[in-house]
């Protein structure tokens, strides 16, 4: 349904988007994922027609979005990261403004604003100022703008940043909704993992403009196929614990937390008795030393050395 073919967007000497090869395919939910500046946002402009690349191309049904960007913008609802409404507006107001410059009138545009209203769960909150809206509310509304002219795309930014619990799985319950009765195409960019987990179909992962791997959930975790990841939780953190365990031969990666550290190591190495006799040489007193199954978290660590927070 949608390819992207090798674009390309430069700012003088600097790459923000080198070469990215994607395709969508019609009904898929897939997910972009990349620490802060791998070129997510710049890859989504470009592909909403909103930024013009250096080279390449974008394809909708095999005719260029760059050439011909009108027939893909019929068809595409875009959430952008930032929240795009007019606070002294009310929640209706601003549906009955954005679903007249999607050429929306009269008795329609009167049955989208409640339908939309409804999917969003604000009918009640329809003649409140959008200022006096929680964020977790404005970003339904942003969503809800995106969705007034039944669009067969969504693209969506990092659409829960800095909202509540509440309002983020109303959000990931209402693009699962979308995905299942409409067969909505929608391509997903976001900072937390289990948000792509719980959504995705397929995943493409970005690091400093580059795609680094692409595939679905499984294909990605198998990345890790060779290697296990083993958690050890602690009382209390020690550096001098986490510096030897960085210093093992066997040990690949070490991430740590407040009481817990994580590390990677071949699937085959026996730790268990190094660890132990590790924590009692530094006076660490253990909690649980667990295997995991790698999670897509550990293959984007693995991948780009950082967290998808970072």
């Amino acid at each position: 349904m949608i390819e992207l073919v090798d674009l390309t967007k430069k700012f003088k000497q600097m790459y923000a988007v080198k070469n990215l090869n994607m395709f969508i395919e019609r009904g898929e939910i897939v997910g972009l994922l990349g620490p802060n500046g791998a070129g997510k946002s710049t890859a989504i402009s470009m592909l909403s027609s909103l930024v013009e690349p250096t080279s390449g191309d974008v394809r909708f049904e095999n005719n260029s979005i760059l050439k011909k960007p009108a027939p893909f913008r019929k068809v595409v609802g875009m959430v952008p990261q930032n929240i795009a409404l007019y606070t002294d507006l009310t929640a209706e107001e601003n549906l009955l403004f954005f679903g007249r410059i999607y050429r929306l009138h009269g008795k329609e545009l009167e049955r989208k604003v409640d339908e939309v209203l409804e999917q969003i769960g604000l009918t009640d909150r329809r003649k409140d100022v959008v200022k006096k809206f929680s964020g977790g509310m404005q970003r339904r509304l942003n969503i809800g703008v995106a969705m007034l002219h039944d669009p067969e795309v969504l693209i969506m930014d990092e659409p829960t940043v800095g909202i509540d619990p509440q309002s983020r799985n109303y959000i990931l319950e209402t693009v699962k909704r979308l995905n299942e009765d409409r067969n909505m195409t929608v391509l997903y960019t976001s900072h937390y993992m289990e948000e792509v987990e719980f959504l995705c179909d397929r995943i493409y992962i970005m690091d400093k403009g580059n795609l680094i791997a692409s595939g679905t959930k499984d294909e990605i975790k198998q990345i890790l196929s060779s290697e296990k990841t083993i958690s050890i939780t602690m009382e209390r953190l020690n550096d001098e614990f986490v510096e030897v365990l960085k210093q093992n031969p066997q040990v690949n990666r070490v991430t740590t937390g407040e009481k817990e550290v994580t590390i990677l190591v071949p699937r085959d190495a026996n730790v268990f008795s190094e660890i132990i006799r590790l924590a009692e040489s530094t006076g660490i007193e253990l909690n649980s030393v667990d295997n995991k199954t790698p999670t897509l978290e550990d293959v984007f660590l693995h991948l780009t050395g950082r967290a998808l927070r970072d």
